[in-house]
């Protein structure tokens, strides 16, 4: 899952005006974030399927510290803690949380039984509704264009920039999205982990595009 992960970033803009839409991008992808580091330094694996059996076509062998329930509540609680030392609002740090757990419940639905509990031996869970293409994606841009509309009624461009800005990275991530779908199966682990990395782009185009709006409320 990628682009609701990101329409959940949007949303939440809802409900903390007041907090960069770069720092929601953040909270709602953090883990999909650290989980390219994992990969590199042969801490977490994924293996490549490549004879078409499988939507997508990975096998996520051993992520348990970026993708269990108890490290994903740990990287939430962190992510809370910094926001709320730095910025001093409880708010934002309650809602920065919450987006770092929505990643874990999203992908639940998602995935195949593969994310673990906890850490070390754990029972695997996951519905499965990738095995079901159409079905995931029309939910995945469900949530996206909703993310997107609640984003545009919380906030106004403060210049052209904050307009087109926006618009743009809307059409880079559902470009994206189209590549992910029908786009050949990575070469290999680590190409996947470096295209990974890439997402901090996408998190600091997040931070450009607020810095040109405004929030419609003043909580």
């Amino acid at each position: 899952m990628f682009l609701a992960h990101f329409g959940v970033g949007f949303g939440a803009k809802a409900v903390a005006p007041r907090v960069s839409l770069g720092s929601l991008f953040l909270a709602a992808q953090f883990i999909d974030l650290i989980w390219p580091t994992l990969l590199l330094l042969g801490i977490e694996r994924v293996n490549i399927i490549t004879d078409g059996s499988r939507n997508p076509p990975l096998d996520f062998v051993f992520y348990p510290y970026s993708h269990s329930l108890i490290a994903v509540i740990g990287w939430a609680v962190l992510v809370a803690t910094i926001y709320l030392v730095v910025r001093h609002s409880r708010l934002g740090a309650l809602i920065l949380g919450l987006a770092v757990v929505s990643h874990w419940l999203l992908d639940l639905v998602v995935h195949y039984p593969d994310l673990p509990l906890h850490p070390g031996n754990s029972m695997l869970v996951g519905f499965g509704v990738w095995s079901s293409p159409f079905i995931a994606q029309m939910m995945e841009l469900a949530i996206f264009a909703a993310g997107v509309r609640l984003y545009l009624r919380s906030t106004s461009p403060s210049d052209a920039t904050g307009k087109w800005s926006l618009w743009s990275l809307v059409a880079a991530l559902l470009l994206i999205q189209i590549g992910n779908v029908f786009g050949a199966p990575p070469p290999s682990a680590t190409a996947i982990a470096w295209v990974g990395q890439a997402q901090w782009l996408l998190i600091a185009w997040g931070y450009w595009v607020d810095s040109h709006r405004h929030p419609m409320t003043g909580r």
